[in-house]
C-alpha cells in the first residue's frame, strides 16, 4: 500500500474515531475511494486487498488506543492503584470502573469475534455507511435533546454498563459509530455529556484491544514484514491525532452539545445518498 493512503488512513482515524461521527464508515469511504483510483483488479487482488485493508484499518485502531491511554493515564492509574487497594474507598470506585468496562465490552468481544470470521464485505458498502450516518445522527441528537443530564461517571452501575455495551455492538455497523452510539446511549439513561463520552472513551480501550489482538495475529501469520511496518505507521499518526482530537471534543462537550455533529453527520449522510441513487 503506497505510503501516503496509510498517512490518509491513519489521519482520517485519529481524527474520527472518538467523535460521534463514525471512523468506521470515514474509512470505507477513504478505501472506496482510493480503490477506485486503481486499475480493475482480479477476485484475487480483491481479497487480499481487502485483508490488507482490514489490518491497517485495525493498525489505525490501536494507534488511536495508545492515545486515549495517555489521555486518562491519571484514570487508568487510579484503576491500577485501585486493583492494589480495592477495600479503600478510590480502591472500590477504581475497581468497579473496571469492572464496568468489561460488562460494557463482553457483547461487542463477542459479536465482532464472529463478524472478524465471517467477514461479510457488504458491511463495507458505501450505501451502509451513508444511511447509518444519517439514522443514528439523529438518534444521537434524540439522546442528547430529551435525555436528562443528572448523572456523572461516579454513578455508572452494572445495568446502565450493559445497556450501553447492548448499544455498542450496532457499532460494528459500519457508519454507526462506536463512540456515536455508546454516547447516545449514556445519554439516554440520564449521564452528563462529559460522562457520556469519558465511559464511551473507557469502553473503547478494551474493544480496540480486542481487535487489535486479532489484527497483530494476522500481520504475523501473514509473513509480510512491509504490511507489518506500514501498520506500526499507522499506529504513530493516528495516535498524535486521535489525542488530540479527544482533547478537542471534552472541552467542547463540557460546555456545549452534540449538535454541530449531528449536523455533520445529517449532511454527509445526505449527501452520501445523493451521491449513490443519482449516479
Amino acid at each position: 500500500m503506497v505510503w501516503y493512503y496509510i498517512l490518509l488512513y491513519a489521519v482520517i482515524q485519529g481524527i474520527t474515531e472518538f467523535l460521534p461521527i463514525s471512523s468506521s464508515g470515514h474509512l470505507v469511504l477513504a478505501h472506496e475511494w482510493v480503490n477506485s483510483q486503481a486499475d480493475t483488479m482480479s477476485a484475487a487482488d480483491q481479497t487480499a486487498r481487502w485483508a490488507e485493508d482490514a489490518v491497517i484499518d485495525i493498525a489505525v485502531h490501536v494507534g488511536t488506543l495508545f492515545a486515549v491511554l495517555l489521555y486518562f493515564r491519571h484514570d487508568f492509574l487510579a484503576m491500577a492503584k485501585g486493583l492494589l487497594r480495592p477495600k479503600s474507598v478510590e480502591g472500590s470506585a477504581s475497581k468497579n470502573m473496571i469492572f464496568y468496562m468489561i460488562i460494557g465490552s463482553l457483547p461487542v468481544i463477542l459479536c465482532g469475534y464472529l463478524l472478524h470470521l465471517w467477514q461479510p464485505n457488504w458491511l463495507r458498502s458505501p450505501e451502509i455507511v451513508a444511511w447509518t450516518t444519517l439514522i443514528f445522527g439523529f438518534v444521537l441528537w434524540m439522546a442528547d435533546r430529551f435525555g436528562k443530564t443528572i448523572k456523572p461517571i461516579e454513578q455508572m452501575d452494572m445495568k446502565a454498563a450493559l445497556l450501553i455495551g447492548l448499544a455498542q455492538v450496532l457499532a460494528l455497523v459500519p457508519g454507526t459509530s462506536r463512540s456515536g452510539i455508546t454516547m447516545t446511549a449514556a445519554r439516554g439513561l440520564g449521564f452528563t455529556r462529559e460522562a457520556a463520552a469519558k465511559f464511551s472513551l473507557f469502553l473503547s480501550v478494551v474493544a480496540i484491544s480486542g481487535a487489535g489482538v486479532l489484527a497483530g495475529r494476522d500481520v504475523l501469520l501473514s509473513g509480510n514484514p512491509v504490511l507489518g511496518t506500514q501498520s506500526l505507521i499507522a499506529v504513530l499518526v493516528s495516535a498524535v491525532a486521535g489525542y488530540i482530537s479527544i482533547s478537542l471534543m471534552i472541552n467542547w462537550l463540557k460546555r456545549h452539545d452534540f449538535t454541530p455533529f449531528v449536523v455533520y453527520r445529517a449532511l454527509l449522510g445526505l449527501v452520501l445518498l445523493l451521491v449513490f441513487y443519482l449516479n
